[in-house]
This record gives structure tokens, sequence and C-alpha cells, in this order.
């Protein structure tokens, strides 16, 4: 077995570019599909990915395109997101792996067929197209099957596509349409005068303007903290693997309690332990233990606990820096955590368990990314609080791959001030807690503003 994560490479711009009409700052699936949308609504975007385009979780994830199962305040973005993923190879003229094929969440216990039936009337009341199967229905549709398979649901809607050629191939879609792509370049810090954005400052100098979207995953936090703004994210890491000799299972995303598999056009599958991540302890989990408490007395099965050497490495980095310095972005231009070994041995053990056709499989590949998550799991899609010109989409949960289409599209009706694609109220900051993220007194000063930094009055 090999730790590989293969993704399509992008070339970066040479030239680099004084100004912009906006900066984006990250160059993952979320950045690169909002670069798309401005730029083709005729903006001059430059985006500043520290690594490579789409090296960290946008080409890690487990390519599912779904709908089905989502958080219910996200599903009217998941909609849109899904119609514009069954567009996208036309939009941008080259393939990114998507398929309709349909998803299917087996229950082989109780508590889980009461939450998938619990989920379908949910999804019945937002007009989303999933059926219920009983066992024996179950039986007939998937023959291989085996266990005490109580129920499924169905969804033909949904789909899934392959996120290391998806990611790139976005990337030049928005190059083409008149987007800068700028790889190995770390933003630094933001460029603030007068409590409002001027640009952005990066390792190869500054870029002005007026506008600056920050996309950088599970580094917004990091980013933001500079200012001293306080974005309630944490991370999580997951384990995926390509798996070889599947056969006689369903040819499209399967799922169940502890396990998940999919076709991959490359031949293999993807396979992965469901509703298992691994949550380091690091400082920033006492910094923010008060708003995760109630999502993790609901979902503590989800999260292993660990801790090791990652929380002194954490706990010695500056909490602000010098930007005329190498920072942590340059020093860490691209998270690679080493997969689970126990979590692929239990992924296999349940693959198997349900599926005796699986018993030759087999692992040639094994990685594990690293996700950005927020209080409640849904993205934060909107302005940052007492900055003018600085937005924000991050803290995906791991949902970022699937619904970065319509991500893209309503952060850039809020940039355009155009009619929002869906209502963007869930994903509002300002939901997260009642207190006041945002800018503090001392980012006031900082910012050498004799008046406090203007909200900004887009609702």
């Amino acid at each position: 077995m090999s730790i590989s994560v293969p993704v399509a490479p992008v070339q970066g711009s040479v030239e680099f570019p004084i100004a912009a009409d906006v900066v984006i700052v990250g160059g993952g699936i979320v950045g690169i599909m909002t670069a798309l949308e401005l730029a083709e609504a005729g903006l001059s975007v430059t985006i500043c990915e520290k690594g490579v385009v789409a090296g960290e979780q946008s080409c890690r994830n487990w390519g599912w395109v779904r709908q089905m199962g989502r958080e219910e305040a996200e599903l009217p973005l998941a909609a849109v997101a899904l119609d514009l993923w069954q567009g996208m190879d036309a939009r941008i003229g080259a393939s990114t792996g998507f398929r309709q094929t349909g998803i299917t969440y087996a229950a082989f216990t109780r508590r889980d067929a009461a939450h998938w039936a619990r989920w379908h009337e949910v999804g019945k009341r937002h007009g989303i197209n999933t059926t219920l199967l009983s066992a024996e229905r179950v039986r007939q549709a998937i023959p291989g099957i085996r266990g005490p398979v109580q129920m499924a649901l169905w969804s033909p809607d949904d789909g899934c596509a392959e996120p290391w050629i998806a990611a790139p191939a976005m990337a030049e879609a928005a190059r083409k349409a008149g987007a800068t792509i700028l790889t190995n370049c770390a933003v630094r810090a933001l460029d603030i005068e007068g409590g409002r954005i001027a640009g952005v400052v990066t390792e190869k100098g500054r870029i002005r303007a007026s506008r600056v979207v920050i996309a950088g995953g599970v580094w917004s936090r990091v980013l933001l903290r500079n200012h001293d703004i306080d974005f309630p994210q944490l991370r999580v890491t997951g384990t995926v693997a390509r798996v070889i000799g599947a056969k006689d299972i369903p040819d499209h995303p399967f799922g169940t309690e502890n396990f998940s598999i999919r076709p991959r056009q490359d031949g293999g599958h993807t396979l992965t332990l469901r509703n298992a991540n691994i949550a380091e302890i690091l400082p920033d989990n006492f910094r923010l233990f008060g708003e995760y408490v109630p999502r993790l007395l609901d979902s503590w099965r989800e999260f292993h606990l660990r801790f090791g050497p990652s929380f002194f490495r954490e706990l010695a980095l500056p909490g602000k820096w010098d930007f005329g310095e190498p920072t942590i972005f340059e020093k860490v231009r691209t998270l690679d955590p080493k997969p689970s070994d126990l979590f692929l041995k239990r992924a296999l053990k349940n693959a198997r368990k349900a599926f005796p056709s699986l018993d030759n499989l087999s692992i040639s590949h094994a990685w594990a990314g690293v996700m950005d998550v927020t209080p409640d799991a849904v993205p934060v899609i909107d302005a940052v609080p007492g900055l003018g010109g600085a937005w924000i989409a991050s803290g995906c949960s791991g949902h970022g791959f699937g619904l970065s289409p319509g991500i893209g599209r309503l952060l850039a009706d809020m940039i355009l001030e155009r009619s929002y694609v869906v209502d963007p109220t869930p994903f509002r900051w300002s939901r997260l807690s009642k207190k006041q993220y945002g800018m503090t007194g001392n980012q006031a000063v900082a910012c050498q503003s004799g008046n406090a930094p203007p909200t900004h009055s887009k609702t």
C-alpha cells in the first residue's frame, strides 16, 4: 500500500499582479468556484494559493455530490449545487468526472433506520427526491448484500465526481475566464487601511484590492486571528483509501453507518470508515470548547480524540507575526496527515461483512485530509463582521466539495450585490453565537483608524 493523493497539476501564473478587483485567499475548490463566478461576471480576480491548487481537502474527499443526508440548513444550497454540477462539464469545457449515479444509504440498526426515516421527511419538505426501501426491496435491488439490513434510503438524483480532476479543471476554466492563479504564494496578512480591506500582503509582495475572499479551509481561522478576528472553526482529520478487487456491489456510491464505498473512473473504488474522524486536541479546542459542546454531545460517536506533539507545536505558534518574515503558511505548504491504519482495517472489515464478495478487496493507495468544521457543521458564507471588503467562505465541515458550485454562486451574488440564489441567512457568521465575532479594539488601533471599523451593510 502506498500513500498518494494524485491531483492534476495547475501551473501558476508567472506574472505577479499589483492589483485586482478581488483577491481570493486559498486555491481549494471553494475559492476556485468563487473565482470562476466572479471572473465570468467581468471582475479581475487573483487566487493566492500557498501550495498547489486543490492540494489539501479539495482533492482528498470522498467525491460524493449529494443532497441526501445534508444538514437541513444546507438543502437549498445543495440543490443549487447539484444543478450546477450537472452542467459543469459543458460550462467549463472539460471533465470533472461528475456522474448522476444515485446514492444509497443502507441501515443495519434500528437507530440508523430511524435516522434515515426522519431525514426522508426532512427531504420531502425541501423537495428532495428520495425513496425509502424496505429490507426486502434492498435485497432485491442489491442481491450481494448480507447481514441484518433493515431498510435503505435511495436518492436517484445525487451522484459523484472525481476530486483530483474536478478542482483543477475548474481552476483552468477560471483562468480562461480571466482569473490569475498564483501557486506557492502564501498570503501572510490582510492589507487593511482605515478599517477596510486594501488588499493582501503575500510572500511575493502586495496586491491591491478593495475586496478579499478568505477561502482558506482550515487556515482561515489562523489568518483572521492575526488580525484579532476570532472565527470559530476547528479541524478534524478523515482517512480515505482507493481499493481494488471490488465486485458484486452497487454501481453507485453506497453508505452504511460504518463504511462507504463508491466506484471511481480509474477502475478502483473509494472506501472510507464512515462517521469516524480524528479530532486532534489542540489549543483551539479549549478556546472554543463552549461553542462546540452541543455538537460534540450530539455527534460524539464520530470523533476520536488524539493528543500528541501537534498540541505543543500549535501552542508555540505566535498569535501575531511580522508580515516581513516567513509565516506558518510558507512552512506548511500542504497539510498531508498520515492516514489511520486502524480506520482502514475497520473499513475493510465492515465492507466485507456487508458484502462477502469483497473478501479479496485490497488497498492500493491511502491518504488523509483535514476538514474545517464550524460549531453547527454548516459553512459560513458572509461578509467578515467589522471589516469592509472582507468576505469569507469557510467551515465547510466536509461538505465543501459537493456544495462548492453553490457556495461560489452565493458568495458571488453577495459580492456583486445581485439577487441571491438562495437565502443566505443559514450561512451568516452571526448565527454561530451571541458572542460578537469580529474586529476587536486592538485591531482598530492596528488599523490606525480613529473611528470604529464600519460594519458591512449588506443583509
